[in-house]
């Protein structure tokens, strides 16, 4: 294998750490570094909610900087908490700290799921595990869209936007239990990225994704479910005002 091919079978997160050196395996990419301080500083000055952005920047801290981002590259596990994170904590938070103002709830929810569907397709999954270009857009793709999404839908002031609103979270909370079920009851392996590095802790791969099934299945559900009650709740309460 050339240097170039090694090269680009490591991904963002570096390569997967052993059981001892996890602790270790902090993420110090400068530029990352610079631009979630520059967001810290960013988020301080403009939120009227600081104690709720400071939730969604450390979550953010833990997703790309703690060694959850190198475990990613070890657990495909690890992967689906990762996105978990970003879904149901970091994209709502930053929505109630920091709304994004303009867009539809529609157009942000279609693209943020089929951000999510794309990241479980073995060969875009691949991709972004071999280019820092794809891996960023992808989360781009995954964070910016449900953020806008979450933002239109907690601005919603009409209870057919709350129904509607109330519908997507439904769809999404389908797609993600498909995925989870994918996942839970394969008979194989479908990411090759893992194949091998799970075996230093003692787990097979299969067993790898089935954990990531569950998460996506379960507690993956569990913050979209509150936010979506939440929501429910409210344009409840509207109707009987009304």
């Amino acid at each position: 294998m050339s240097g170039e091919a090694q090269a680009q079978s490591v991904p963002y997160c570096g390569p997967a750490p052993g059981p001892e050196a996890v602790l270790s395996s902090w993420n110090t990419d400068p530029a990352l570094l610079m631009a979630l301080a520059a967001g810290l500083i960013a988020g301080l000055t403009y939120s009227n909610r600081r104690g709720v952005f400071l939730l969604a920047w450390g979550m953010m801290v833990l997703a790309f900087v703690s060694p959850l981002c190198a475990l990613s590259s070890a657990f495909f596990a690890a992967r689906a908490l990762h996105h978990i994170v970003i879904l149901g904590v970091i994209a709502p938070c930053l929505a109630i700290a920091l709304p994004l103002r303009g867009g539809g709830a529609a157009p942000a929810f279609a693209v943020s799921l089929l951000a999510l569907i794309a990241w479980h397709l073995p060969v875009v999954y691949s991709a972004a595990w071999n280019s820092a270009v794809v891996y960023w857009l992808m989360q781009g793709l995954l964070l910016l869209p449900a953020w806008g999404f979450w933002s239109a839908a907690l601005a919603a002031d009409r209870n057919e936007e709350g129904f509607a609103i109330a519908a997507m979270i439904g769809a999404l909370a389908g797609v993600m239990g498909l995925i989870g079920a994918v996942l839970t009851f394969s008979t194989q392996p479908l990411y090759s990225e893992h194949l091998t590095a799970t075996l230093a802790f003692g787990v097979d791969p299969l067993s790898d994704q089935r954990a990531a099934g569950l998460l996506m299945w379960v507690p993956g559900l569990l913050p979209t479910g509150i936010l979506a009650a939440l929501l429910a709740r409210r344009t409840w309460a509207r109707g009987l005002a009304a």
